[in-house]
């Protein structure tokens, strides 16, 4: 029963989300993408933590593992997409 109402619970976060998500406006991803970048280093911190403080399980393990990796990724792209949004504004050099 607590798998279906979680299953629940995940999939209209997933729509909600992706309607939010289309919804924002082309100026808004910038800082939209900063605190998507924040949150993503916090799930780093807080999968490491558990990984150090869990050594028993495997499960446990393995998912904090995951969540890692999948975290680094997120991060690392927001911030190269970040950037690249950002190197679209500066001026050239030469023209006026």
């Amino acid at each position: 029963m607590i798998f279906l109402l979680l299953l629940f619970i995940l999939i209209i976060a997933t729509f909600l989300g992706r309607e939010l998500i289309s919804k924002v406006p082309s100026q808004l991803h910038t800082p939209l993408m900063s605190a998507t970048n924040a949150i993503s280093g916090i799930t780093v911190l807080g999968a490491l933590v558990v990984c150090a403080a869990n050594t028993d399980d495997t499960l446990i393990l393995v998912l904090s593992f995951i969540a890692i990796v999948l975290a680094t990724i997120n991060t690392v792209g927001g911030y190269a997409v970040t950037d690249r949004m950002l190197g679209m504004f500066k001026k050239k050099d030469g023209k006026k």
